[in-house]
């Protein structure tokens, strides 16, 4: 198969991604490839699933320049939110949420939000911005844009705060090779982009 194929991925290994990406051949194999690689987490339409990036939306938790994606793909990502319930206890945990939910526009009893926003600033800043947008260095997301991996309602941010989160995506570049996360890359980066 190496013998067969190689040939069709690796010429585009030395071709910058956004040339890749503009390139109608190169994004159907790299369609093929998310078809028979990525489709069982991310969706046969790229748009996810609870605890599963949608990639078309172009929300991204460490970036969504081609390199990022690429990278990503490669090295593989694990975030880690931690439960919060055993330091904020249960009421904190719920003053928090009212807080997030403002965040996306939610309305919430002023007075629980700003309890929230206090617990909010002394503990979930260092990792979310004190204004909410994430840090993609982290991965941290973003809590104003309305766009939640787990669920955004009231019980599903009790849960995530309440027991944190861990998420895995894992490493491609040993099981694919880089001449094909090359070109996946580029076709996870086309669809965002339109």
């Amino acid at each position: 198969a190496q013998a067969t194929y190689g040939p069709i991925f690796d010429q585009y290994t030395d071709q910058d991604l956004l040339t890749v990406a503009a390139n109608p051949k190169a994004l159907a194999i790299g369609k093929s490839l998310f078809s028979t690689y990525c489709t069982t987490c991310h969706g046969s339409d790229a748009r996810g699933a609870r605890g599963y990036p949608n990639l078309t939306d172009n929300d991204w938790l460490y970036g969504g320049s081609p390199e990022k994606i690429e990278e990503t793909i490669l090295n593989g990502r694990n975030g880690v939110m931690v439960p919060w319930e055993p330091v904020l206890g249960h009421e904190g945990v719920f003053n928090v949420v009212e807080y997030v939910r403002t965040l996306s526009g939610y309305s919430a009893d002023n007075k629980v939000a700003l309890k929230g926003k206090e617990i909010f600033g002394a503990n979930c800043a260092v990792c979310h911005g004190a204004d909410g947008t994430g840090n993609q260095l982290l991965g941290a997301p973003n809590l104003t844009d309305d766009i939640w991996l787990f669920g955004g309602s009231q019980a599903r941010l009790m849960e995530t705060v309440s027991k944190g989160r861990t998420g895995h995506m894992p490493a491609h570049k040993q099981f694919l090779g880089e001449a094909k996360v090359h070109l996946l890359a580029a076709y996870v980066y086309s669809l965002s982009k339109h």
